[in-house]
């Protein structure tokens, strides 16, 4: 089993996924754990009733769920003992041995509790969890999960109850609670901050050691002085440039920093695991995207982060690192990871293999004072979870002003869009945010452009060069929405079509044949090759355009418009595609005319 929190693992910890007892409950009144005499159903955690590897596959609406796992572990002699909950969705309710020991809300973030004081002596130990998730909730950040019944257009089935890894990690008394790692390329240095839990100690230190695979970059050891510190941590500067591209990070060469932490108290080690980071700054400047100070064109293809047999959560480890592996071979530098905050397994993969990563938060679909407090409260946990992942580059806390329907006439809407984008600047300034993504941008340090015009002239004609900037914002309205709210002009932004394509194409033989959706469909693989093609090769030569995001990554249920087929399995030859979205096909390959 690999570690569920990549950037802070310890040794001594087990997993809690496979096989627990389960129940529906709705309307049964069940409060607490003895209330439930009999458990008619086994679960495979950390799949989710609606999935098949679950082992049940209801896709019913179903609002209440219980889980109940027994398994054997000794109270430790020192130290406390931590139960962690990668994702649950969406209030949680936990017990151990019938005492009650946490409520969590928020289905895409994880929390965990101190469980110590509730374990029993005797080894025996019970978990149990109580779900509540109504399905037709529209106030709760749900993402592509269907408030209907039955999936239909661009929405899914639910996602009920225990998502991610459970997991127990034995900690001391006094332990790193988190860490954040914040490069700073311009100093050659690397922000360190580690915040304690437990009683602090005067001859308490911490030991910083970073690495590369053949190069000790930093060993040092700082004094604690309260339960936080924060400390720059200088790297020798190689001078010139040629060493110092071999220290930073790129989709090109994932450099990473590998790091060893020990806390100790007179010289003896209380708590100690391994993290790392890695050296790289992203930033607009004018109308171009930069990385590590230099231009860098984003070729993105959206990613829904989902499996036909498991929904949201991934099969297994491999296949997440499998995703990661084939959007490269299609030659994409980057994911717009879409309404969904991804498993931290991924975001390793995309860190050690090399792959730039959009973040975007899942929408609420109504605007009540509820519905903000709840994106507010997740988004929050989300930028601290995944603040360190050096893959990240962009904060998107909305798209298409879904949960924001009113931007053109509501200011609430609007100050709600400006109140997001302006929280995730304060939360982590080194990154860009965009506020709304697709239409209606106001703060933003990137506007987003969704255009499915299948048409690769007309795309041509509608952003090529004999298109002002100006003009563009002025007078077009790619799926009927204005680009830019009134008193928002286009300030000199980076400009990215960060929607387009949609193509859907099924074979005979598939099930969902007669019923696939997608923005537009061919049956014919040849025809449908020549126009995804040629549309990727008008977003990549566009020069209005600093970057571009092709959707999408792979079928998802209902909509057939990936590039690979649902289990990942190519519809084109992944070099063909690579050779359009890198531009090196020959020259005259494809014309516009041709499609």
């Amino acid at each position: 089993m690999n570690y569920p929190r990549p950037q802070l693992q310890r040794s001594n910890w087990f997993s809690l996924n496979g096989p627990w007892r389960f129940t529906f409950a709705d309307g049964k009144g069940y409060r607490v754990p003895a209330d439930i005499k009999e458990w008619p159903l086994t679960i495979e955690v950390p799949f989710v009733p609606e999935s098949k590897l679950s082992g049940i596959e209801d896709t019913t609406f179903h609002r209440e769920c219980w889980y109940s796992r027994e398994f054997q572990y000794q109270i430790p002699e020192a130290g406390r003992v931590l139960l962690h909950f990668g994702a649950v969705d969406y209030h949680a309710l936990v017990w151990v041995n019938d005492i009650h020991v946490a409520r969590h809300s928020g289905g895409f973030t994880p929390f965990f509790i101190d469980i110590t004081h509730a374990l029993d002596p005797s080894g025996n130990q019970r978990i149990t969890v109580q779900v509540e998730d109504d399905p037709e909730d529209l106030e709760k950040p749900r993402g592509k999960q269907d408030w209907s019944l039955e999936p239909h257009s661009i929405w899914y089935h639910r996602t009920t109850g225990i998502w991610q890894t459970v997991w127990v990690e034995t900690v001391p008394r006094t332990y790193v609670k988190r860490v954040r790692w914040t490069p700073h390329l311009e100093r050659w240095e690397v922000g360190f901050e580690a915040l304690i839990e437990g009683e602090i100690a005067e001859d308490m230190e911490l030991y910083v050691k970073l690495t590369t695979a053949d190069q000790l970059l930093v060993e040092d050891r700082y004094r604690l002085i309260g339960d936080q510190m924060h400390r720059r941590l200088a790297l020798a500067d190689p001078g010139i440039e040629d060493y110092r591209n071999d220290l930073l990070w790129s989709p090109e060469h994932p450099r990473l920093i590998h790091a060893q932490v020990k806390l100790t108290q007179g010289g003896q080690v209380l708590d100690e695991f391994l993290s790392y980071t890695a050296l790289r700054s992203v930033k607009v400047h004018r109308d171009r995207f930069l990385l590590n100070g230099r231009l860098y064109p984003l070729r993105l293809v959206l990613d829904q982060g989902y499996w036909h047999d498991s929904l949201m959560t991934a099969p297994s480890d491999e296949a997440l690192r499998r995703d990661v592996e084939l959007v490269k071979a299609m030659g994409f530098n980057g994911v717009r990871k879409h309404q969904k905050l991804e498993d931290p397994r991924y975001l390793y993969w995309a860190d050690t293999l090399g792959l730039v990563v959009w973040s975007e938060m899942p929408s609420a679909y109504r605007f009540t004072t509820r519905s903000i407090k709840r994106l507010m409260r997740e988004w929050i946990q989300a930028i601290e979870r995944d603040y360190s992942h050096p893959c990240i580059i962009v904060w998107v806390p909305f798209n298409e002003s879904w949960g924001v329907p009113d931007l053109t006439a509501s200011q609430p809407h609007r100050d709600a869009v400006h109140a997001f984008y302006h929280l995730s600047k304060t939360l982590d300034p080194s990154r860009p945010v965009i506020g709304n993504d697709g239409w209606e941008s106001s703060a933003t340090d990137i506007i987003g452009i969704h255009d499915y015009d299948h048409n690769p002239q007309t795309l041509r004609e509608r952003y090529g060069p004999q298109v002002k900037p100006e003009e563009l914002f002025d007078r077009r309205r790619p799926g009927g929405r204005i680009l830019t709210l009134d008193g928002f002009p286009h300030r000199g932004q980076p400009i990215m079509l960060t929607e387009f394509g949609g193509v859907a194409y099924v074979r005979p033989v598939d099930e969902l044949h007669h019923s696939a959706w997608g923005y537009v469909r061919h049956d014919d693989i040849e025809e449908f090759e020549r126009v995804v093609l040629t549309l990727i090769e008008v977003a990549r030569t566009t020069a209005m355009f600093s970057g571009f995001c092709y959707t999408q990554f792979a079928d998802t249920f209902q909509e057939a418009n990936g590039l690979l087929f649902a289990d990942r399995t190519p519809k084109i030859p992944l070099e063909k595609i690579a050779e359009a979205v890198r531009g090196t096909r020959a020259q005259g390959a494809l014309s516009w005319e041709s499609v």
